[in-house]
C-alpha cells in the first residue's frame, strides 16, 4: 500500500488542524519559557507552617496525605490528635505499617460535648500540646501533624499567643501542618501554606452518618 497521500505526525492521527496545532504549541511554548522565568526565582527551601481549615470536610484528610507523601520520602513524621482520640480512624490503622517513621499521638478524649468537663478538656490539650512540642524538638522528625489543634484554640483550651509564637519559632527544615475549622487570624498570619475548605454539600445534612472510609 502505497504512503504518498499518508500524513505523518500527531496532528494528522488526530485530525486536528496543522496550523492550529502550530499555534498551540507556539502558545504553549511561550508559557513554558514563562514559567521557567518564574521558576528560576523561587529558591527557598525549608519548613513550611500549614493551615487547613474552613467548613469543608477534608482538612484531616488532606494533612494526612501529606503525612504519606512524606512517608514515600523517607522522612519521619508525628501526629499528635488533639481531639479524634476515641474514633478508631481508618488512618490510624494504615499508619501502623510505618511504625519505624511515624509517631502517632492520640491525646484527644472526644468533642467537648462528649466531655462536658472543662478542666478535663484544658487539661487534654495541654497534655496534647506538650506532646506536639516534644515531636517539634525531636531533631528526627521531619513533618508534625497537629491534627484539629484549630478546635483547641477556638474554645481556648490553650494560650493562643503561646502556640502562634511556637510555631513560629520551630526548626527551619520543619513541616508542620495544623488542621481544624476557624483557624485564629493569628495563626493564618504567622502560616505559609493557608488552605480553606468550602462547603458546599454535605451528606451530614442530608442524614447520613459519619461512615468508615469516609469521616474516619
Amino acid at each position: 500500500m502505497s504512503d504518498e497521500n499518508t500524513e505523518t505526525g500527531t496532528e494528522a492521527d488526530s485530525g486536528i488542524d496543522p496550523e492550529k496545532a502550530a499555534r498551540h504549541a507556539e502558545k504553549m511554548a511561550k508559557k513554558k519559557a514563562a514559567r521557567n522565568k518564574i521558576m528560576a526565582t523561587k529558591t527557598e527551601t525549608g519548613g513550611l507552617l500549614i493551615v487547613h481549615t474552613g467548613k469543608g470536610k477534608g482538612k484531616s484528610t488532606a494533612a494526612f496525605g501529606m503525612v504519606c507523601r512524606a512517608l514515600g520520602h523517607d522522612m519521619n513524621v508525628g501526629v499528635v490528635q488533639f481531639v479524634k482520640g476515641k474514633w478508631e480512624t481508618g488512618e490510624r490503622k494504615v499508619l501502623e505499617a510505618f511504625a519505624d517513621q511515624i509517631s502517632i499521638r492520640t491525646m484527644g478524649e472526644g468533642f467537648t460535648w462528649d466531655t462536658q468537663d472543662l478542666n478535663r478538656d484544658i487539661a487534654a490539650a495541654r497534655a496534647a500540646w506538650e506532646q506536639a512540642k516534644e515531636l517539634m524538638a525531636d531533631p528526627d522528625i521531619d513533618m508534625v501533624l497537629m491534627d484539629e489543634l484549630n478546635i483547641v484554640l477556638r474554645y481556648d483550651y490553650l494560650p493562643l499567643e503561646e502556640v502562634v509564637e511556637t510555631l513560629k519559632n520551630k526548626r527551619q527544615d520543619l513541616h508542620v501542618i495544623v488542621t481544624g475549622r476557624n483557624a485564629k487570624e493569628e495563626l493564618i498570619e504567622a502560616a505559609h501554606l493557608v488552605t480553606e475548605m468550602t462547603q458546599i454539600k454535605h451528606p451530614f445534612r442530608q442524614g447520613f452518618k459519619a461512615q468508615a472510609g469516609i469521616e474516619f
